[in-house]
Parts: structure tokens; sequence; C-alpha cells
């Protein structure tokens, strides 16, 4: 495909104006059902997330820490799928897919803010079981409203902040190849791939800052489940290790798969990225695990199960 831009008068380059999502353009007979299938998929991620945000603010018996991260992590999921999906379903419906630089890297910044907001929002969630659990006398004085509000605030300003360096250097490098983006939404992976010349300073930040905001928050989550688990197992009561594994076990298969798949995004080499894998692999951590978060936390949480009762029994009698 002929590129999309204007020759720069500094050398041989081409200062793109516009991408051409690839999204699923090589599996025409599957536009429309793919097009039903992700519209089904966002009203699901738009009712169940709100619903969960709704309980969890006017139900009196889940005003407590942590269903307040909770409610911060729904709305984060709301925001996250809805930088890309409408643009995913838009794209199922014409032919001409082109984004534009702008667009393309304003895009990529929100999608990443919201993304490395989740990651520690997700720690936040931890560190309250790990508080709740391994030292419950001090739970209230530890995890006051207080804490819980500056927790929430730093979560959000500093996911909003990482990326902007990353994002500008990223844009600011010229693009001498296709203008073809082989993905569904402006990620870092595919972009980066796509500018020329030496991007080994742009690759090493970009590893750096998914350390700092990926690994090192799942580490921080897998050891307070360490000590978690170990306090747990060393609970007298059966009862109680069950009402301790079940409060726990619906954040830790979201932490799992969420983390899992990202590592294995942003973490990998760029010599090794298998475009092809790696784009559909990105459809699991920004459709499918969005998807699945409220079904996990309501069904296998009988407190946010009661409280979704009562409001639709208030709501059918009104």
């Amino acid at each position: 495909m002929e590129h999309t831009g204007q020759h720069s008068p500094l050398g041989n380059h081409t200062t793109l104006v516009e991408f051409i999502l690839i999204g699923f353009s090589d599996v025409p007979n599957l536009q429309g059902f793919l097009f039903g299938t992700f519209l089904i998929i966002y009203i699901v991620i738009l009712t169940g997330n709100t619903l969960i945000i709704i309980i969890t603010k006017v139900d009196p018996s889940l005003q407590t820490p942590m269903y307040f991260f909770l409610g911060n992590f729904s709305l984060l999921e709301i925001c996250y799928v809805s930088v890309t999906l409408p643009r995913i379903l838009a794209d199922l419906c014409r032919q001409n897919r082109s984004i534009s630089f702008v667009t393309c890297a304003f895009q990529m910044d929100i999608f990443v803010s919201f993304g490395s907001t989740e990651c520690l929002i997700l720690t936040a969630m931890a560190y309250d079981r790990y508080v709740a659990i391994c030292n419950p006398l001090m739970y209230p004085v530890i995890m006051n409203q207080r804490l819980c509000v500056q927790l929430a605030i730093a979560c959000w300003i500093t996911g909003i902040l990482v990326p902007i360096g990353p994002t500008h250097m990223i844009f600011s490098s010229p693009f001498c190849k296709s203008n073809e983006l082989n993905h569904f939404f402006c990620d870092v992976p595919p972009v980066v791939q796509l500018a020329c010349g030496d991007t080994f300073l742009i690759e090493t930040i970009i590893y750096v800052i998914t350390t700092l905001n990926i690994t090192v928050p799942f580490l921080l989550i897998l050891v307070s489940y360490g000590n978690i688990i170990s306090t747990i197992l060393k609970l007298p009561s059966a009862t109680g290790r069950a009402k301790a594994f079940s409060t726990c076990s619906s954040h830790l298969i979201v932490v799992v798969l969420f983390f899992g798949s990202g590592i294995s995004v942003y973490m990998e080499p760029k010599s090794t990225i298998s475009t092809g894998i790696d784009k559909y692999l990105s459809l699991f951590y920004t459709i499918l695990i969005p998807m699945f978060n409220p079904i996990i936390y309501c069904l296998r949480n009988k407190d946010v199960m009661m409280a979704l009762k009562k409001l639709l029994q208030k709501t059918n009698v009104s």
C-alpha cells in the first residue's frame, strides 16, 4: 500500500498523516458475525460494570474498602474498553479503516493510561485483602476512608502520567515503513514496529516502564497473596478458611488473566514478536477479560449477589 503522508525535507522519510488499521480485514466473511459478537460483549461489559458501580454506591453492606476499590475498577473497565471497542465496531462496518496520526497517538496514550491504572488498582485491592486477612484487628484503622481515597487518586494520576513520555517519543520517531498497522487499534508494539531507524532507546524505555508498571505490581500482588494464603492455611476453622479463600479468589483470577496476557505482549522482545498472535492475544486483555470481570466478581461473591438481588427487587417494586 502507498504511504499516506508527505515527504520530509530533512531526508528520505515519509511524514505519516494516517495509519490503516488492518483489523479483521483478512476475514471479510466474518465481519457481520464479529460485529454482533463484539456488540453483545460491549453491552455485557457496560451493563455488568455499571451494576457493580451502582450497588457498591447504594448498598450499605458494601460500603467497605474492598468494594470501594471494586467500584473504581469497574469504572476503569468501562473506560478501558470504550477506548478501543467502539472503534473496532465502527471498522467492522466500513471499508475505510484509516486513523489519523494524532488520533492514533491519543488512543494509545489513553489506552495505556487506563491499563496502567488498572495494574495499580489491582495492587491496591491486593493490599486491602492482605491487611484484612493478615492483620484483621488493625484493618479498620489502616484501611480508613482517607487512605482508600488517597490510594485511588494516586493510582489514577500515576496511570495517566505514565504513558505521556513514551507516547511522545514513539510518535516523534520517523515512520518510513508501511502505514498499515496490523492491529485492531493503536497499541504500543505494532506502532513501534512501523518506526524506522534505531528504536533501541524507545524499546528500552518501554521495557523499563512496563517492568515498573506491570511486573512490579504483579510481584507485589503475588507476595501479598503468598502471605494471605499462608495466613488462611493457619486458620483453625475450615469454614473460616473457605470464607477467606472465597473473598480473595475472584481478585486472584482477574489478576492472573490480566497480568498474564499483558506481560506476554509488552515484555516480549520486538525481534520475537509474532504480530498475528499478539494481535489476537490483545483481544483477550482488551475485550474478553473486561467481560469476565463482572461475571467473576458477581458469581463468586455472595455479598455482591445479595446486593444485586435487592437492587433488582427495588427496581421491580418501583
